[in-house]
């Protein structure tokens, strides 16, 4: 019997991830490419095209569908209808329609967050419960939801997606894309970690990170900070305490909206979670509200490597394909 394949495109900011995945989660032909993200909607036809055909001409036959991971608000069967900036063009762009019509196999997309929800579900983390929140930390904060089994989707395409975008300090001044000060993105991402280092630094704060700061500001991101962490950087050690306060606060929050029996991390943030992930647990289950009390809410790093986003694509479409997707 033929084993079925299907094709993910995780496509993000700075690179296309690819994929051919078996019902199993086995990936072959993976590889990635630059997504070329200012170049416009119609180059980034032309590239996805491209790796769709290569990955197609290795197949003994055709995939059973094709899933595209990207970021923003995700119409599955039309593609980003909402993006501010981040993207050039692609928001109202018909990226999905065009594949429909040039492959003639079923296409979708989603957002990337849910797609982590999406792998996990079908090959990682959560594959032995059924109420599961997946957040990615990286650049921002995206989420997935699983309630009953099931991936949260909802007619407005954002259900689920957004915890990232959740207030948690109004005080805060810094403004997220939505317009709102004070969210889990301005944060808790792993930019912001990386931000309040380089902040403290320009305050004259002593730090063993100063001089490759003023050589290259950027340099300074969430990796260095977290290695200057494990080699007891004071001003790195205290900026950590900020950052997971500031994330157990979210988690509480997104346990609060959805009843989790587990949180799943991933993304770059989670390199780094041997330094916090008992403090950040320890932190969450010490201030829930929930039922009974002695109720333990697991945190977990999800062991999926870099081609989690291509999972997630197929495991969607494997996942639309038997209908099983629940819409509230």
């Amino acid at each position: 019997m033929m084993t079925a394949h299907y094709l993910g495109l995780d496509i993000g900011g700075t690179r296309i991830k690819y994929g051919i995945v078996s019902t199993d989660g086995s990936i072959q032909g993976e590889g990635s490419i630059p997504s070329e993200n200012n170049a416009g909607p119609e180059q980034l036809y032309a590239t996805v095209c491209q790796v769709i055909d290569q990955l197609i001409g290795q197949l003994a036959g055709p995939p059973m569908g094709i899933g595209l991971g990207l970021t923003g608000g995700v119409d599955p069967d039309f593609g980003v209808v909402l993006l501010p900036g981040k993207f050039k063009g692609l928001e109202g762009f018909p990226l999905i329609p065009q594949l429909r019509e040039r492959y003639g196999l079923p296409v979708w997309a989603d957002n990337d967050g849910r797609l982590a929800a999406y792998a996990e579900r079908y090959f990682g983390q959560a594959t032995d419960v059924d109420w599961a929140v997946v957040l990615t930390i990286g650049t921002g904060v995206g989420s997935g939801v699983i309630l009953n089994g099931q991936l949260l989707i909802d007619p407005y395409l954002l259900f689920g997606t957004q915890i990232g975008h959740g207030i948690i300090n109004r005080v805060d001044s810094r403004i997220c894309l939505t317009g709102n000060p004070g969210t889990g993105e301005v944060l808790c991402s792993a930019t912001a970690l990386a931000l309040q280092v380089r902040s403290a630094i320009q305050r004259g704060i002593p730090c063993e990170l100063t001089d490759q700061y003023w050589h290259d500001p950027h340099s300074v991101d969430f990796e260095a900070v977290i290695n200057a962490c494990r080699r007891d950087d004071s001003l790195c050690c205290q900026e950590l305490e900020v950052w997971v306060n500031n994330l157990a606060t979210l988690l509480i929050n997104a346990v609060h909206y959805y009843a989790p029996q587990r949180i799943i991390l991933a993304g770059g943030a989670a390199n780094g979670a041997d330094l916090f992930l008992d403090k950040l647990s320890f932190l969450i289950n010490r201030q829930l509200f929930s039922y009974p009390k002695d109720r333990v809410v697991e945190v977990r790093l999800s062991l999926m490597k870099s081609y989690a986003g291509v999972l997630g694509a197929a495991a969607m479409v494997m996942d639309r394909l038997t209908k099983s997707t629940m819409t509230i």
